[in-house]
């Protein structure tokens, strides 16, 4: 029995790694020492696509923990956006106790526009393969079965061609309105992209708009409207230089009320250095950008600098660094930016937010941003009106913006996390206070 229980093990591992189809790769290393029950497991994600109880029901044949410091594997799961629309996850298969140094490295791509249900069925699957090796080692491997859906015809494994040439399209358009008898807000987003991106081209353009209304009644003789209206559209050009450095161009032009421009156009050449490969991207990134170009600004009234127009230079560095490890996460970026023929009109900005798995079920999150402004050169002169600082229908002028928050979280009890039950758990929002 023991001979056919290897002999098992050996076919899963082998057929896993010899059938993974087209849309997962895997990358192995180290070995396991054959002992011992069911594999503990930590999934580590976060996400629209992160719904544990769909893995728990999927993946039956281990053990799910709810700390990672309880778990033999721990599964950090990553996510990017694919040029066509879709998204590139990277499971990363961490062996830790009886497992250390098993570790292994899966990417599973989800097609654009698919249902919900396919993707998260299509991830499960991903994860269920990248555990089967650490499985095959335990007494559950006699319970595992290995199945394999061969292609109809060859032609069925030929990439199909792309009559899109890699172009992917985007419309998208919401609405929010809220309100109660004296009191009515209306909001509206609509935006048109399209997007093409290639292993050394990146391109995309987008059109933007919004739209909102809100409304005060006082009394029946006093109300109050505030009306604001913004556009936009960006257009990108990236050209990939080697696994680390990149150049591209970037053109902008918006109008906003709130801003006092009926106009602004920006156009900006920039290189970018990724100390890491960009083929890291998923889970760790560390970069330095900087760009340099014209403005061109034609303002809705005068400013407090008497123009009506002007063209400037503008020049911006931002540094940027992304994570995503088994202790956390941490997405942080730092900007200084200044007009060239004027360093002291600038920007400076910092913001990011860290995710911090201190100990054993307590984890701390800090979210912030602060900008110290010098360069408001778009505000209107004049004083503004009572009403117009009370519905924000412009900007003032000020030194620095800020937003601040901390969390902290602490869990504990029973260690592991079997079950699942639905009941109770979806469907409407309840009473409204």
């Amino acid at each position: 029995m023991k001979i056919l229980r290897i002999a098992a093990a050996a076919l899963v591992c082998a057929a896993t790694a010899a059938t993974l189809p087209p849309a997962v790769h895997a990358q192995t290393t180290g070995a396991a020492q054959p002992q011992g029950t069911a594999v503990r497991v930590y999934l580590d994600c976060s996400g629209f696509y992160c719904d544990r109880d769909v893995f728990q029901t999927e993946i039956a044949f281990v053990t799910h923990v709810r700390d990672r410091g309880d778990a033999e594997v721990h599964v950090l799961i990553t996510s990017q956006s694919t040029g066509a629309g879709g998204t590139a996850y990277t499971l990363a298969f961490l062996g830790q106790g009886r497992f250390a140094g098993v570790n292994s490295t899966l990417t599973y791509n989800s097609e654009p526009n698919i249902s919900e249900e396919r993707r998260m069925s299509g991830l499960a699957g991903a994860i269920k393969l990248g555990l089967v090796r650490y499985a095959a080692e335990t007494p559950q491997a006699a319970n595992l079965r290995v199945t394999y859906d061969a292609p109809k015809t060859e032609a069925a494994a030929t990439p199909a061609r792309d009559p899109w040439n890699h172009w992917t399209m985007r419309l998208s358009g919401r609405g929010f309105f809220n309100g109660e008898q004296t009191y009515s807000n209306k909001n509206f987003f609509g935006s048109v992209s399209a997007s093409r991106t290639t292993e050394q081209w990146k391109l995309r353009v987008s059109l933007n708009g919004s739209e909102s209304e809100t409304r005060f009644e006082i009394d029946s003789a006093t109300v109050f409207t505030n009306k604001q209206t913004g556009r936009s559209i960006d257009v990108l050009t990236v050209r990939s230089l080697g696994p680390h450095l990149s150049a591209g161009v970037t053109g902008a032009a918006s109008r906003s009320t709130y801003l006092n421009q009926d106009m602004a156009v920006r156009i900006a050449p920039a290189v970018e250095y990724n100390f890491f490969p960009y083929s890291e991207s998923t889970r760790r990134q560390l970069t330095a950008r900087y760009s340099v170009g014209p403005a061109w600004y034609d303002y809705s009234e005068p400013t407090v600098f008497e123009r009506t127009e002007e063209a400037r230079v503008q020049q911006m560095l931002q540094v940027g660094v992304v994570a995503r490890q088994p202790w956390g996460s941490i997405d942080v970026g730092a900007a200084a930016g200044s007009f060239l023929d004027d360093f002291a009109q600038n920007r400076l900005q910092i913001g990011g937010g860290v995710e911090l798995n201190l100990f054993r079920g307590f984890s701390l999150d800090l979210n912030g941003s602060y900008d110290r402004l010098r360069d408001q050169i778009y505000l209107a002169a004049g004083e503004a009106t009572d009403e117009e600082v009370l519905l924000r229908r412009r900007q003032l002028a000020t030194g620095f913006q800020y937003f601040a928050s901390v969390g902290l979280s602490y869990t504990f009890g029973s260690k592991v996390s079997p079950v699942v039950n639905p009941r109770f758990g979806g469907g409407g929002s309840g009473w409204i206070n």
